[in-house]
């Protein structure tokens, strides 16, 4: 199998023999916007969400400004629903909405209710088009599947099976017709789930690749169905999309709706083939997209990131009593108070952040280990104090921090597993092969001290590793802690493989960090340089090796 990860050359150059009688792509969809003056002129707009995690109300946001950063209150999806309405009375019968997965994972209230929260909301929404993410899986698969048919809207995704049959779990596509235009729309999600996420979760679930199959299902939906959008929805992340929108593979997409890894693009990247977009997450932004037809040709587009601001989009009255209904069995417990925080608590860095040194801190403290660590990714809204005044903690942020809640695992390794462990998560993150990256984002510690050099080759960035004050020895042993990933080998803590006298915990990371915060509160957690590299400096967010991409 020609898959992009492994062997993206080898896919070009299969591929390629495959289209050399096609035309220059430039030709039926132009970079460069048109000047429409024809009277005929019709306008479709795509309306897209991403990474909503569960995030059922406006929240803090934290924003990049002026080389700070700043925080906001958006989203909510009662205020999404306000957006929706304004933009379909802005063009009715010519807008369709798309999300495009991760949809019942990441808060308290989707978590409590294995997902049930959702449904009932989103059928309200008002969405066409509905794919699923790498973290729809979390429940198991029945759950997944009977959440997402709940939807009562179009679920689409190309690359997943029912294990045990080879059955798809749904649809791969969707068509759209409007005023005689045809939009076909394509789903499809990370084959790396099984990998990403702890394994049990997908269990039951085939993933099939990024592969010349999936090229042949698409150029034959085109023929088929006569499309003439097409719009691959991928929960792949930025730098697979990127990358997607020039192999061969996309010949015959038109854009790329993308999704994962909660970027919030603002102006189209422009591919060979494909544009591409990522509008952000936690339902604090809606992306745009407006496409422009002449006689039913497409001539031009325009594409902008709207910001959910619930002074400019107040909650819609029928959705926010759904959420309030939705919430109401498991308010009393997740509201609650743990703790207090005198400095803001995020997580959108992609080195160091003040939301894991806390996190990590906590579990070092209740385990004793040389060393505590923690996966590392974009997740969890803003903690944030207020006129001088501590933040107050609760249950329901502890969620949206740490959306899995698993037990404590420890173990031990010798400074040169550590040291080769960290080297690989680094090129998982900071690799300029954007094939090659996971995700986008170091893992997370405390116990050490780590100089690397994100420029250097692959296994050979760390400069030094310190563990209380000297330095990582190789044939010395540490002690580690992690969280279990249910699935996972014994012997294998946070992707380190072969770990030693490996105990697993009585207590959760959840309970580790309430105890934490009941003893030190206020708490007031900073980067304190735990993990730096001089070439990003201390505030490193996302890049897109070979775009001008900024993280906004």
């Amino acid at each position: 199998m020609i898959t992009i990860k492994k062997n993206i050359l080898a896919a070009f150059c299969l591929l390629g023999i495959l289209v050399v009688s096609v035309s220059c792509k430039s030709e039926k969809s132009p970079t460069e916007k048109s000047n429409i003056t024809e009277k005929d002129t019709l306008s479709i707009t795509i309306l897209q969400t991403a990474d909503i995690h569960g995030q059922l109300d406006t929240h803090p946001e934290l924003f990049w400004e002026n080389d700070q950063v700043v925080f906001k209150d958006r989203g909510g999806l009662a205020n999404i629903k306000t957006l929706f309405d304004e933009e379909r009375d802005k063009n009715p019968n010519r807008t369709i909405i798309v999300d495009g997965g991760d949809l019942i994972q990441g808060s308290g209230y989707a978590a409590l209710s294995e997902g049930k929260v959702m449904p009932e909301v989103i059928k309200n929404m008002g969405y066409d088009v509905i794919i699923p993410g790498n973290w729809e899986v979390v429940y198991g698969k029945d759950i997944m599947m009977d959440v997402m048919k709940d939807y009562d809207t179009e679920v689409i995704v190309q690359n997943m099976y029912h294990d045990e049959n080879e059955v798809p779990l749904f649809p791969s596509y969707w068509v759209k017709e409007i005023e005689g235009v045809r939009l076909g729309f394509v789903g499809v999600n990370d084959p790396d789930v099984p990998v990403r996420q702890n394994p049990i979760f997908s269990k039951g679930i085939r993933f099939s690749g990024l592969d010349s199959a999936l090229k042949k299902q698409i150029d034959d939906i085109k023929v088929k169905e006569n499309v003439d959008v097409m719009f691959l929805v991928t929960h792949i992340g930025i730098f697979k999309q990127v990358e997607l929108a020039s192999n061969p593979i996309a010949e015959n997409v038109d854009y790329i709706l993308g999704n994962d890894t909660h970027e919030r693009v603002r102006e189209l990247i422009q591919g060979k083939y494909a544009k591409v977009t990522e509008p952000g997450a936690f339902g604090s932004f809606v992306g745009k997209l407006t496409l422009h037809f002449v006689k039913g040709k497409l001539v031009g587009d325009d594409y902008e990131l709207l910001d959910v601001d619930p002074e400019v989009y107040p909650a819609d009255k029928k959705i926010q009593d759904l959420v309030d209904t939705a919430k109401a069995p498991y308010k009393e417990y997740l509201e609650t108070v743990v703790g207090y925080t005198t400095t803001p608590i995020y997580r959108y860095l992609t080195v160091e952040n003040p939301m894991d040194n806390m996190i990590t801190d906590a579990a070092r403290w209740k385990t004793g280990a040389d060393i505590s660590i923690s996966n590392g990714f974009r997740f969890g809204n803003p903690i944030v104090p207020h006129d001088g005044k501590p933040a107050a903690i609760t249950r329901a942020n502890l969620w949206n921090l740490l959306p899995v809640n698993e037990p404590v695992k420890t173990g031990k390794a010798t400074g040169k597993q550590i040291k080769d462990w960290l080297e690989k998560e680094m090129h998982n993150a900071l690799s300029q092969n954007p094939m090659e990256r996971f995700g986008g984002w170091l893992v997370r510690f405390s116990g050490m001290e780590v100089q690397f050099n994100s420029q250097n080759n692959k296994g050979e960035r760390i400069t030094s590793v310190t563990v209380k004050g000297e330095p990582m020895q190789d044939a010395e042993y540490y002690t580690i802690s992690a969280c279990v990933r249910p699935g996972d080998p014994i012997d294998n803590l946070c992707r380190m493989a072969n770990v030693k006298d490996v105990e697993v915990k009585d207590y959760t990371i959840h309970e580790v960090v309430e105890e934490y915060l009941q003893k030190h509160s206020p708490i007031s957690p900073t980067i304190d340089g735990r993990a730096y590299c001089e070439f990003l400096g201390v505030n490193s967010f996302s890049t897109v090796p070979g775009t001008n991409y900024k993280f906004q």
